[in-house]
């Protein structure tokens, strides 16, 4: 017994080292993320249907993300889901000034996807988040599964979104030689009726 309490410490000590799996790195999100002029935009998903189900076009979704400012202000003017559907933010734009979070997590959806198209866990979605300062970044975001953790978040408000805001950007975000961020663009959202 004294034999294997002395060699129990040995053997655990067999998977350190570089090649462990906690010194790999890894996003430990379910969701995608990623980081422009400062601003984190961290755990993006689309909370699809409960695993082997479908929601079909005409269907709404929440989506689910965190935004964290650590550069300048800024504002998130719209996102927009190309191919996949409508996007309707919870106000008609996000500000986040210096060091400010905007935390559009669950368990309520308060950003919420019209699907143009079925959707199913395990996809992913093309997502265009618009900045009104850092210009725009393209995103693929997963789909997940109404299911573990996910069963407690609840699902979209009814009715439905009945109206789209259509950016029109102007250009992208620069970054100089010397990397200093130039102006972005311009993006005037519009407001369409639904059919």
């Amino acid at each position: 017994m004294v034999a294997a309490a002395a060699l129990a410490p040995a053997l655990a000590a067999c998977e350190a080292g570089a090649g462990a799996q906690t010194s790999r790195p890894y996003d430990p999100t379910d969701g995608a993320s990623t980081v422009l002029h400062g601003i984190a935009i961290r755990n993006v998903f689309v909370l699809g249907p409960a695993p082997g189900q479908t929601l079909q076009a005409g269907q709404s979704a929440g989506m689910f993300l965190a935004l964290v400012n650590n550069g300048a202000p800024d504002t998130l003017l719209d996102i927009a889901a190309p191919g996949s559907g409508t996007v309707k933010l919870p106000d008609s734009a996000v500000p986040l000034g210096m060091n400010q979070k905007a935390l559009l997590t669950g368990p309520v959806p308060r950003v919420i996807v019209k699907l143009s198209r079925p959707v199913t866990a395990g996809q992913s979605i093309p997502v265009i988040l618009y900045f009104q300062d850092a210009g725009t970044i393209s995103m693929n975001v997963p789909v997940v599964a109404r299911s573990s953790f996910y069963t407690t978040y609840s699902p979209p408000p009814s009715p439905a979104p009945t109206g789209t805001r259509t950016p029109r950007p102007t250009g992208t975000a620069r970054i100089n030689p010397g990397g200093r961020r130039s102006p972005g663009p311009t993006i005037t959202p519009t407001t369409s009726p639904t059919p």
